[in-house]
């Protein structure tokens, strides 16, 4: 497997077996349950190292998905994968369109309001069903909608968002 260019995405967890062909439980943390399955190869953290795995079938089951690994044939060998993270190469993933974001390109961002404030930085985004929430850290935790009527600009060459939004909120 060639080198990644950049930090996997993770994009869920095996959580158990399935059977006794080798399928695997996958708790998906995609926004829509099943949307790993998108993804017909995956990343597996093997220690501190992550091994590329082609997946051969898959579906969604329950609360999850089940998914049928290369070289995963029976129970046993499932039961070794229990509690890795799956994840992929953002290579691998489309290109958003224009205006469009994924969450991890944000986190990490310096959020900056109209009147050049630092109001802190992206730690992580939470869905709430309006709309989606970067949460800051900074000098408190602030919670920022991700919305038109909030969001100025978005430049990952500075790292900066601007917002609409005042400090003392």
């Amino acid at each position: 497997m060639p080198a990644l260019a950049a930090q996997p995405l993770i994009m869920g967890q095996v959580s158990g077996v399935f059977g006794i062909k080798g399928w695997v439980r996958v708790f998906d943390y995609s926004r829509e349950r099943g949307a790993i399955l998108a993804h017909r190869r995956w990343l597996l953290r093997q220690g501190e190292k992550w091994q590329e795995v082609a997946v051969l079938d898959g579906r969604r089951q329950g609360k999850g998905v089940v998914a049928h690994l290369d070289g995963c044939n029976d129970r046993d060998q499932a039961l070794t994968l229990i509690g890795i993270d799956v994840a992929v190469d953002p290579q691998w993933l489309e290109s958003p369109q224009a205006g469009e974001y994924f969450w991890y390109q944000l986190e990490g961002l310096e959020v900056i309001n109209l009147a050049g404030e630092s109001l802190g930085r992206v730690d992580h985004l939470i869905e709430t069903g309006a709309n989606d929430v970067l949460v800051l850290a900074g000098d408190r935790e602030r919670l920022i909608p991700y919305g038109p009527d909030v969001i100025r600009q978005v430049d990952l060459e500075t790292g900066q968002i601007e917002v609409d939004w005042d400090k003392h909120f």
